[in-house]
Formats: C-alpha cells, structure tokens, sequence
C-alpha cells in the first residue's frame, strides 16, 4: 500500500539500521485499516477523538506487522520513510537518512503476538542478509533514537525473545 509519505535517501548505500515501532488506532485497539489510512493521508479526523490531533501528520513506515502477522509495505527500502523523526543514534542525526522501520500494531504496555515476533524474525534475518551493516547492535526501538519523545515498542516489546529468534 503506498504511502506518499516518502522521499529519496542522501544515500540508499547507507542503510545501516533497523527501527523497531510500535502503533494502533485508536490508541490501544487493534484491527481496522486506520493505521493504512494515516500512512496514506486520508484518516478521517471524526472517526474517532485521537484522531482530530493526529490527521494532519504526514508519516509512513517501511512496513506493518499486524497482530496475526500480516505484512504491509508502504515504502520501498531504498526510499526514506519518514517514521523516527528528531532521531539521533551512534552520534548520526536524521535517523530516517540511513534507517528502516518497522512498526508493530500495539502499544507500549500490552505483550505483543507471538505471530508478530515470528515475522518481525523472519523479515529481519531478510533485511540483515541484504544490508549487512545491520547487526544485532544496529536494531533499536524508537526510544532508543528518540529518547524523552517516544516510548514505542514500550516496555511489553521482548528484545531477549526477537533477539533469540534471529540467525545473525
């Protein structure tokens, strides 16, 4: 599903980072095609209170995992989503220049699916074998990157669990 939310990298040689996120619209309720419908622009501002405060961003991910696993792509992984925002990682600023995101549907607080982790697994091992910069060190959650900002994937996001699942 495409996202106009998107632009070209400085340098799509430079990728060398992977962004772990967490989302759901509303907040805390899972289903639905709300969070396609703010990467793409057109989430209706009365659907639901939240929405009045965040309809106007023009924001996107490379990817969704859903809670039963499913995969969603919206931007291309030689494009720059535009999904850490003020970021800062390594001493490197912009973090979206040389990063790919990953938002998982969930919330800070509440476990994520094991399908999930399962996927997360699998496409991570992918992105690593063609990005080989990204090593088990270079995989952060937005608050890692954006510390005092964001939250997401919350403190339910199981790294040890992720971690155990990957062949790198």
């Amino acid at each position: 599903m495409p996202s106009p939310n998107c632009d070209e990298r400085p340098d799509s040689s430079d990728i060398d980072l992977l962004v772990i996120h967490g989302i759901s619209l509303p907040p805390r309720e899972y289903g639905g095609d709300y969070i396609d419908q703010l990467f793409t622009n057109t989430l209706d501002k009365n659907e639901h209170p939240y929405f009045a405060e965040i309809h106007e961003l023009r924001v996107s991910s490379h990817l969704l995992i859903n809670r039963e696993g499913k995969v969603t792509q919206y931007v291309p992984f030689l494009k720059r989503a535009w999904h850490a925002g003020e970021s800062c990682f390594d001493g490197r600023h912009q973090c979206n220049d040389f990063a790919i995101g990953i938002e998982l549907e969930g919330c800070d607080e509440e476990t994520y699916c094991n399908e999930q982790y399962q996927t997360l697994a699998q496409i991570t091992n992918l992105i690593c074998q063609r990005w080989q910069k990204i090593t088990k060190d270079r995989i952060v959650g937005h608050s890692d990157i954006a510390p005092g900002r964001k939250t997401d994937p919350g403190t339910a996001f199981d790294k040890d669990y992720y971690f155990s699942l990957l062949k790198l």
